[in-house]
């Protein structure tokens, strides 16, 4: 495992492990983490949430909508200091977390904010992003609505999913398009773990000719 952390992580291995301790000591008590999950941290967890690291530009400005324990967000920051990483967390408790975790693991490159994507405040505040994340947190379609506001034209969301990735797309496919999505697609990322991430990436598209135009 230590060989597959490092290739994972890189100068950023130590972090990640201590990042894994603290999951292990606090996750469950805290409600972050469900008992069984303690020891399939690594290849279910942190291992699984750093491989969407491919699919991330070099510098970009990431969101993780709903980001709870901090997945996949603070593994991607841990991995790619080069990224500026925002987590968007409703919840008190897990603001708290995120927040000392920051803190203990010394991430200057990630912000902790507190909101749900759809309110106008946080779409204000947090915006023109290159990359929004998500992991469990709704079915594609709500995601797409929440998530692609935030980001600039070409950005992309890149939803972590299951096995049902390709459903989701099918059945979602009107809801993304009115989210102002194009291209969902299906692509496996970390090829190489254990258990590799299926993610969905869609691209926020260019606005519609003559959509802002003022009526005359």
């Amino acid at each position: 495992m230590t060989d597959v952390v490092a290739e994972a992580f890189g100068a950023g291995s130590d972090r990640a492990t201590r990042f894994a301790e603290l999951l292990a000591v606090h996750g469950v008590e805290r409600g972050l983490i469900g008992p069984r999950e303690v020891d399939r941290l690594w290849d279910r967890h942190l291992l699984n949430s750093v491989a969407i690291a491919e699919c991330v530009p070099q510098g970009a400005a990431v969101v993780d909508v709903g980001s709870g324990a901090g997945l996949p967000g603070i593994p991607l920051a841990i991995a790619r200091p080069d990224l500026s990483v925002v987590l968007l967390e409703p919840m008190a408790r897990r603001i708290a977390w995120l927040e000392e975790v920051v803190t203990k693991l010394e991430l200057t490159n990630v912000e902790v904010v507190r909101g749900r994507a759809e309110e106008k405040a946080i779409r204000q505040r947090v915006s023109d992003r290159d990359v929004a994340t998500a992991r469990a947190v709704a079915p594609l379609g709500k995601l797409a609505g929440w998530c692609l506001p935030l980001l600039r034209v070409g950005g992309q969301l890149i939803a972590l999913k299951g096995s049902s990735a390709a459903e989701e797309i099918e059945r979602d496919r009107d809801e993304i398009a009115r989210a102002g999505g194009v291209d969902p697609v299906v692509q496996t990322c970390g090829r190489g773990l254990d258990e590799p991430a299926t993610v969905v990436v869609v691209r926020r598209a260019e606005p519609a000719a003559g959509r802002h135009r003022r009526r005359r």
